[in-house]
C-alpha cells in the first residue's frame, strides 16, 4: 500500500511538473504563432502603389528582374502565408522610390508566377504583414 501511494505521488508530481511548464511556454507559443488572419487580408491591384504593379507585370512577363535575389524561394518562416512546400513561394522586390537598396517592399508569388492559378501576396513592411492580392 505505501509503494502505491508513492507511486501515486511521484505521478502527480511530474503531472504538476508538466503542467507549470506548459503554463511557463503557454505565452511564448501564444506569441510565436501566426496571425492566421494576415493570409486572409486582402488588396486590390488597382490599390497596389504603382511600383508593385510594375513589379506584378514583369512577374507575369517573367522578367527582366532588377534584383538579384528576384524569382528567388521564400521561405516562409514567419509562417504568415498559407503553410506549403518548400520552393513554392518566390519572392520579388518592389522597388520604393528615394530608397537605394531594395526596401521593405516585396511580392510573394504561391505556385508557378506566371500560372493563372497562381496566387500573390504583398508586403510593404518586409514579411512582418502581406494582404493577398487581388486581381
Amino acid at each position: 500500500m505505501k509503494s502505491c501511494l508513492a507511486l501515486i505521488a511521484r505521478a502527480l508530481s511530474h503531472l504538476v511538473l508538466l503542467v507549470v511548464l506548459l503554463a511557463g511556454a503557454m505565452p511564448f507559443a501564444l506569441a510565436q504563432a501566426p496571425d492566421l488572419r494576415a493570409s486572409e487580408a486582402w488588396i486590390a491591384v488597382s490599390d497596389l502603389p504603382p511600383e508593385a504593379r510594375r513589379t506584378l507585370d514583369l512577374i507575369r512577363g517573367g522578367g527582366p528582374f532588377p534584383y538579384e535575389k528576384d524569382g528567388t524561394v521564400f521561405g516562409n518562416r514567419e509562417r504568415l502565408l498559407p503553410r506549403a512546400t518548400r520552393g513554392h513561394y518566390t519572392e520579388y522586390t518592389v522597388r520604393t522610390p528615394g530608397v537605394r537598396h531594395r526596401g521593405a517592399r516585396r511580392i510573394v508569388a504561391g505556385g508557378d508566377p506566371r500560372s493563372p492559378q497562381a496566387l500573390f501576396w504583398y508586403t510593404d513592411d518586409h514579411y512582418q504583414s502581406f494582404r493577398r492580392i487581388r486581381e
